[in-house]
């Protein structure tokens, strides 16, 4: 993972919250935590840019589908790991309606999966750094 990424991190349980924030601060993110829909959009607005979201779908008033989507809209094409542990049929369609850099990753998982899947998502921005200046 590239360090000092900094990545938001949205989910309303607070022990899953907590383990993923801990996890991506050890592997060397700057990390700031959202703890509903509605404060990953207030974060993205008044904290951002940030490199990479990590959201969970099923949160109080605004999940974070609709974060995202109300995101996509926007303009903002951030790369984004939607957790989930909802076994809904349409819900890889809708994560693959958040474009390319968006993966959909189903609770429970292990950490070595979430940081393969935050590494895969950092990478394209790791090549353009390491890339030299035109």
């Amino acid at each position: 993972m590239r360090s000092r990424a900094r990545i938001l991190v949205a989910d309303d349980d607070p022990e899953l919250l907590d383990v993923v924030v801990a996890a991506l601060e050890q592997w060397g993110a700057d990390v700031t935590r959202a703890d509903s829909g509605a404060q990953l959009i207030e974060r993205l607005a008044h904290e951002g840019p940030f490199d990479l979201i990590v959201t969970d779908i099923s949160m109080p008033w605004m999940s974070g589908m609709q974060a995202m989507y109300s995101a996509r809209t926007a303009g903002l094409a951030t790369p984004v790991v939607v957790m989930t542990a909802l076994k809904e049929e349409r819900i890889p369609a809708q994560v693959t309606g958040l474009g390319q850099n968006a993966v959909l990753l189903r609770k429970p998982f292990e950490l070595a999966e979430l940081e393969r899947v935050v590494s895969s998502l950092l990478a394209p921005e790791q090549q353009q750094s390491a890339a030299p200046p035109r």
